[in-house]
């Protein structure tokens, strides 16, 4: 296991035994005790792990739940589920891929003419512990991580604009600590292809993504947040060993979905400044005392421009198409 590696899984293990546990002590429940049915949820990646998990709480507050899911059987049987458990009845299924730009642009145009959005929930992603390219031509984990994310945000943008309580909220990873910004490394062609490492950069890019967001537009509450190590689906396939050592110590999915429920459905939360990285319910550093992570205000913008321009290639121009 590479150097670095060792040194994010010793942080983040450290961290995952002391967190949430602690942290739970000082949460106000009336914070997330509320109605939401007035309000349109968007949950990508809803159909397991800690997208399902907040679906499921938020179905039980009464919210409007579009579930974004790329496996059309799986997605079926957790959108039963979640109306089953929580008779939530106003629960929407769509199959997408995040990783498709074309596909993105296609559903974002036809979701708008059809539903109304208060909160939209990035959580969708993977670990691909080996290069490989999408039809594309992207690397894998930055089309889903990363390019997948700024489209489908940038496309839901307009229609968020037109509701009340809006915020945008991507679950990402401290795992990011480890990582600066690779302006000209984005897609992780140079160098040992590590999947931990490439995530934790996809990571660092969401993080510059929401801080940009948030400068850019000032009417809607963007936040970035950490579950911390959960036991999920994703967790297990992507990391095995990592998973069978630490299962004893890893976060229940509602406990790493928790901070995500917060951010979307209280008004607290929403009383924070937008562009901020939480977790367990609190504003935390993105960045590591004395670390040499920092990045110039130009490489998050240049971030930006290299995004929109291949977002652009993708946006059709005839509808329907």
């Amino acid at each position: 296991m590479a150097k670095k590696t060792e040194c994010l899984l010793s942080f983040t293990i450290s961290a995952v035994e002391t967190s949430y546990e602690s942290a739970s002590t000082r949460f106000s429940p009336a914070d997330v005790e509320v109605d939401v049915a007035a309000k349109s949820l968007l949950v990508t990646g809803a159909n397991s792990g800690i997208g399902k998990a907040a679906a499921k709480e938020i179905a039980k507050r009464g919210g409007t739940v579009q579930m974004v899911c790329r496996n059309k059987e799986r997605a079926e049987e957790a959108e039963e589920e979640i109306m089953t458990e929580t008779g939530n009845q106003n629960i929407f299924l769509h199959i997408l891929d995040i990783s498709n730009p074309k596909e993105i642009w296609k559903f974002a145009e036809k979701f708008k003419n059809e539903h109304k959005l208060n909160v939209l929930i990035n959580n969708a992603g993977c670990m691909v512990n080996q290069r490989e390219l999408t039809e594309d031509g992207f690397e894998k984990n930055f089309a889903m991580n990363t390019l997948g994310t700024y489209i489908l945000t940038t496309a839901l943008l307009p229609l968020l604009e037109k509701a009340a309580d809006r915020g945008v909220i991507t679950v990402s990873s401290r795992g990011m600590l480890v990582q600066k910004l690779s302006i000209p490394d984005l897609q992780s062609a140079n160098g040992t292809f590590d999947g931990t490492m490439v995530q934790a950069q996809n990571k660092r890019q969401q993080v510059a993504l929401t801080e940009q967001w948030a400068k850019a537009h000032r009417n809607i509450h963007f936040s970035i947040m950490c579950p911390g190590w959960a036991d999920t689906p994703a967790v297990s396939s992507s990391m095995p060993d990592f998973c069978q050592k630490m299962k004893n110590a890893l976060h229940a999915e509602a406990q790493g979905a928790d901070t995500v429920v917060w951010l979307a459905v209280s008004s607290e939360a929403m009383k924070l400044p937008s562009g901020l990285f939480f977790q367990d319910r609190q504003p935390v550093a993105t960045h590591l005392p004395l670390a040499s992570t920092y990045t110039p205000p130009e490489d998050e913008e240049k971030l930006m421009e290299v995004l929109e321009e291949f977002s652009q290639k993708f946006k059709s121009t005839s509808p329907g198409t």
